[in-house]
């Protein structure tokens, strides 16, 4: 989609906005001139479109005819985002009859696909939109910030750690004396398998008539959305495997200076944080010492940022995400605070590899007019430092 046609869509879906707005302030006679400006506008942007189709279908035949060439010094045009989510929009169009496309378009989806090929139409994502999904991908509730996350480039394998161990200091060796055996340090293998995850968005046929940047934003979002809840429900798995029958009940300030200072390795300690729900957070939160100051204070580095004890970074987490459990029998709710430092407690292997595709077969997308958006990822979590989080409980009564 050219310039000029972006600008009379723009124009276009500026209209609509007024149109709708004159009907809600009940300006009915002005809505109605406006609506037959709007269908003016429309009638001339779809001219506008079947030329830019039809110089396209030229192009393709003398592209057959060998009239098309490179760029002089045979460079090929950089790959923009906008030259992108136009071909993967066309490619979508295509496989619906909506669209047509051109060598252009075809060769950019050819250069785009790392893996696989799908006979309606399958589309691979590029690694620059895995980049831009990665980004919306990010916010307070995303747990992957706070692990351990390594690329991998194959779909099992494994990492030796050093297992934890006393480190007894050396003997005593006289002078001219033998020099005993020592214990060498100990290992284990941590291994992981890469799984895929995914999940299918159907939307209508018309969501294609829309811009090809606005589609890709929509799936981006709706992608990110998902892989941050999928990778953030493994993540707290994992935590939930590594501390299950360790917890520690926290009823006071004193239990939870007991975590610090006395379960958590010094060297563990130094570098960790808490994170908490909403009810959590809400509980620490009202915590205050003797002399009636609340225990969390505003971090002097970042005042969007709580810090307990002066010290540890407080993460809240939406009771959505980490949730709090509730015992309907003993009339109990149960909050959970994890103490210590994830990126020594978990590791997420993250295979980098995403894929979209689409089809107006499958399922009911047929019968409703509809096109299946399909979408994999594929990672694996795995426990590293069992030793490094510790899960606090703060169980309060909820009887009337």
């Amino acid at each position: 989609m050219n310039k000029k046609l972006r600008e009379k869509l723009a124009a276009i879906n500026a209209k609509k906005a007024e149109v709708k707005q004159l009907v809600d302030d009940n300006e009915i006679e002005k809505a109605e001139a406006a609506k037959a400006e709007l269908d003016k506008m429309q009638r001339a942007f779809n001219l506008l479109l079947s030329m830019e189709d039809e110089e396209g279908k030229n192009a393709q035949t003398q592209a057959q005819a060998g009239a098309m060439k490179e760029p002089e010094g045979g460079e090929k045009k950089p790959l923009t985002f906008d030259r992108l989510s136009r071909a993967v929009v066309n490619a979508l169009g295509a496989a619906v009859g909506r669209r047509k496309m051109n060598d252009e378009d075809r060769q950019i989806i050819k250069d785009s696909m790392t893996e696989g090929t799908d006979a309606d139409g399958g589309l691979t994502v590029p690694k620059d939109i895995q980049t831009k999904i990665k980004e919306l991908r990010r916010s307070d509730d995303n747990l992957e910030q706070y692990v351990n996350v390594e690329p991998v480039t194959t779909m099992s394998g494994s990492r030796v750690i050093e297992k934890e161990a006393d480190t007894t200091p050396w003997e005593e060796v006289e002078e001219n004396g033998d020099f005993n055996e020592t214990q060498t340090p100990q290992f284990a293998s941590i291994a992981y398998k890469i799984t895929k995850k995914g999940g299918k968005l159907l939307s209508s046929l018309e969501l294609l008539s829309d811009t090809a940047e606005n589609i890709m934003a929509y799936l981006m979002k709706w992608i990110a959305k998902k892989t941050r809840a999928t990778r953030n429900a493994k993540i707290i798995a994992c935590v939930e495997t590594i501390t299950s029958g360790h917890e520690v009940e926290v009823s006071d300030l004193d239990s939870l200076k007991d975590i610090f200072n006395v379960m958590l390795d010094p060297a563990i300690a130094a570098s960790s944080g808490v994170w908490t729900n909403q009810d959590g957070y809400n509980w620490l939160d009202k915590l205050k010492d003797e002399e009636g100051r609340y225990i969390l204070q505003p971090n002097p580095a970042d005042k969007t940022q709580d810090l307990l004890f002066g010290r540890y970074p407080v993460h809240k987490l939406s009771n959505k995400v980490l949730k709090t459990a509730v015992d309907s029998g003993q009339h109990t709710n149960t909050y959970p605070i994890y103490c210590g430092d994830l990126k020594e407690a978990v590791t997420l292997f993250d295979r980098e590899y995403m894929t979209v595709e689409s089809s107006k077969e499958a399922g009911t997308a047929w019968d409703k007019d509809q096109l299946a958006i399909k979408v994999r990822d594929r990672f694996d979590v795995q426990p590293v430092d069992k030793s490094a989080i510790i899960k606090g409980k703060v169980t309060v009564s909820t009887a009337g």
